[in-house]
């Protein structure tokens, strides 16, 4: 069967050097040589192999332990431009959890940010997360939220240029969140979604009161790439997901490709790729993209 193997790195630190790619070259089956991507970034092996990919990816991973690269093994038939984005948006898109950086502005941070660690980690219920972590900051005005947004929320590196790249190449590129859609407007503006999903925060004379039912949750992710899916016409093939935390999950194992980014354990140990080193622009080498392809 035919594989292809990818070697990222962060791309200011150029950890993908020719002999990293020697070294990987020798342990692959038949010896390929590397098609680069990017030089010092990225680059990727053909390779064929009877007994499966696992024992190959082993191999590389034992050898390349301790450098900052991540390591992907996809068919061939994985490999290769998605026409649907699937993101979400706290601590994948963006840097921060909104919720958190809304308490920490408000002075109960500790309180809130201890519920989202449990939440995200799947110890505890999101939808009963969620309401415990409102009604911690409820009272707050609306335009705090808007100085919150433009003062502490930054999309994380290579967000922008990964929906700008996929959406110039005919992708749709959608934001679904189990947070605000307060803030993922906000965030789908500034990095380029065609849509964006988010649960919606109530309001009474300026203030907050909560959260409207029903709550987005991790069904609610897996319903969203359904629903675009059906809109285009697409199949799961065709898609390709990035998340983060334990309600993302669905959303991950439905799409295509499902790529955990920066992710809590549980969520790095299921996702069909893991990425700790490499920025956001790494979902684009995974689809095969060459960094002179990049709209930035």
């Amino acid at each position: 069967m035919e594989y292809v193997a990818l070697l990222i790195g962060a791309p200011e630190k150029k950890a993908v050097t020719g002999q990293i790619a020697a070294l990987a070259s020798e342990i692959l089956p038949g010896h390929p040589a590397p098609d680069w991507l990017a030089p010092g970034t990225a680059c990727a092996f053909d390779f064929f192999d009877e007994g499966g990919e696992w024992g190959a990816g082993a191999d590389l991973s034992a050898t390349l332990q301790g450098h900052p690269i991540d390591i992907a093994l996809l068919s061939a038939a994985e490999y290769g431009k998605r026409r649907l984005l699937i993101a979400d948006m706290d601590s994948t898109m963006i840097g921060q959890e909104c919720i958190d950086e809304i308490a920490d502005y408000a002075g109960v941070g500790d309180k809130v940010a201890e519920i989202t660690e449990q939440a995200m980690r799947g110890g505890l219920d999101f939808r009963s997360a969620l309401r415990a972590r409102i009604r911690l900051i409820a009272g707050l005005d609306r335009k705090f939220l808007t100085e919150v947004a433009d003062k502490r929320l930054t999309l994380n590196p290579g967000a922008r240029t990964l929906v700008q790249t996929m959406a110039a190449n005919g992708a749709y590129c959608a934001l679904v969140s189990g947070g605000f859609s307060f803030f993922t407007r906000i965030i789908a503006e500034r990095a380029g979604f065609h849509d964006h999903r988010g649960n919606e925060l109530l309001f009474q004379d300026g203030r907050l009161t909560g959260v409207a039912d029903p709550v987005l949750g991790r069904e609610a992710k897996r319903e969203a790439l359904e629903h675009y899916m059906g809109e285009l016409g697409l199949e799961a093939c065709h898609t390709l997901a990035v998340g983060d935390g334990a309600n993302d999950l669905d959303m991950l194992e439905g799409a295509g490709l499902g790529v955990a980014y920066r992710a809590k354990p549980l969520v790095a140990e299921e996702a069909r790729v893991s990425l700790n080193h490499a920025d956001l622009t790494a979902l684009l080498y995974l689809q095969g993209y060459r960094e002179d392809e990049f709209i930035r």
